[in-house]
């Protein structure tokens, strides 16, 4: 556990890191004993005596006065930094090290960029535990920042704050706070970076279509992409190919899935990065399956991306949707039940659309209890199949499930 100096311990501290003696430090002014019980707390100096070591000591008086110094504040956001950043294979215990890392550090900060992170980090890391008073001090950050004029953290904690609702699956309510916070940051800010810009229009898109508000997303969506490509900022593009060729699929818009799935492959040669070449690969199967239903074809297709697309923890599991659903369409029925009974929704995975497809998956398992003749399993599933879908936007995806429950219960 970290803790703040006192004014004692900063003074030795500065001195041993200037490699001076007691004596060197008290010079003429003070002596030797005096300075020693300054530093052990045991005596209070004076403010001459203060500006005396500061000057001694080659700092500004106020280093000494801080109750937490500027330097230490650094110190301790660059460890709290390399632990926020940390993967999430490395995320053992990582909120509780947060946490316990700046606890100390976070009450009576005066304003800085430092100060703000600190709080930033701190409130983010209570949410992601459990603890109710993370927003205390995520408001307290987004104030911090507003004072500076720091409009990307300011429009990152506008995106958290947002996602904790969102996270919660409360939509609507994610989507109007977003928009809430989105107009107070056009109005403060008169320049909002271009990174900021495109961040801020990717999630806005994400919670339209959270609620089913397509045309807006839409419309949010390729405005992104055009000033992505108009200012050569690629951060996000990957994140907004994928929206746009879920979209065009969910369309049956054949020209503009083949253009952004083509735009997702090339921005994983480009840069080098597997996932969307990953989401390449999943979007081809999941066409096959949940669209056109070439159920044979998407079978092919698995066993040639099957062991790619295992590299990746996140597609595992819709991986093992679209086997369980391309063995359901070529009759191998226990097979798909097999298959579809090992999917497991991943904690982080939240969004309606996403979890649609995986509900869709219940829904061919349940056809496939009902093609074996297997009428209580089958409506058993339906009838959860449909409580799940029921809050979710219309999607081909919900009306499949709608249509196996008509099929199924009786």
């Amino acid at each position: 556990m970290n803790t703040i100096k006192t004014l004692g311990e900063r003074i030795r501290s500065l001195r041993k890191e200037r490699k001076m003696t007691l004596e060197v430090l008290a010079g003429g002014k003070l002596s030797k004993g005096m300075l020693s019980l300054i530093e052990n707390n045991k005596a209070k100096p004076s403010m001459d005596s203060l500006l005396y070591l500061a000057n001694r000591l080659d700092v500004d008086m106020s280093m000494l006065l801080e109750e937490v110094s500027s330097q230490e504040l650094r110190d301790v956001l660059e460890k709290a930094e390399e632990l926020y950043n940390t993967t999430i294979s490395e995320e053992v215990d990582k909120n509780e090290q947060l946490i316990a890392l700046l606890q100390p550090y976070v009450e009576n900060l005066s304003d800085s960029y430092e100060a703000a992170r600190v709080l930033d980090m701190y409130g983010q890391g209570l949410y992601l535990s459990g603890s109710p008073n993370w927003k205390e001090y995520i408001d307290k950050a987004a104030t911090m920042y507003d004072r500076l004029n720091i409009v990307r953290r300011r429009a990152n904690l506008a995106i958290f704050k947002s996602w904790t609702k969102f996270r919660d699956h409360l939509y609507s309510e994610a989507l109007e706070d977003f928009l809430q916070e989105r107009q107070y940051i056009n109005d403060k800010y008169a320049y909002i970076d271009p990174i900021s810009r495109i961040d801020l229009d990717y999630h806005e898109a994400v919670f339209h279509y959270a609620v089913g508000n397509y045309e807006t997303g839409i419309a949010v969506m390729e405005e992104a992409i055009e000033f992505s490509k108009t200012h050569r900022i690629f951060n996000s593009i990957d994140n907004l190919y994928r929206l746009a060729a879920i979209n065009a699929m969910m369309n049956n818009d054949e020209e503009r899935i083949a253009f952004y799935a083509n735009k997702l492959k090339q921005y994983g040669e480009f840069a080098d990065d597997k996932e969307p070449l990953y989401l390449y690969r999943f979007m081809e199967i999941h066409q096959l399956t949940s669209y056109t239903h070439q159920y044979e074809k998407a079978s092919e297709l698995i066993s040639e991306y099957e062991e790619e697309l295992n590299r990746s923890v996140y597609f595992r599991s819709y991986l093992l949707a679209e086997k369980g659903k391309a063995l359901y369409g070529i009759g191998r029925y226990e097979e798909a039940i097999e298959r579809l009974k090992q999917v497991e929704i991943a904690d982080y995975i939240h969004h309606p659309i996403d979890l649609s497809i995986f509900y869709e998956g219940d829904a061919y398992l349940a056809r496939s209890y009902f093609a074996l003749g297997l009428q209580e399993e089958a409506e058993s599933i339906a009838k959860k199949t449909m409580e799940l879908i029921a809050p979710m936007p219309a999607s081909p995806y919900k009306r499949y499930i709608e249509e196996t429950y008509q099929l199924i219960v009786k």
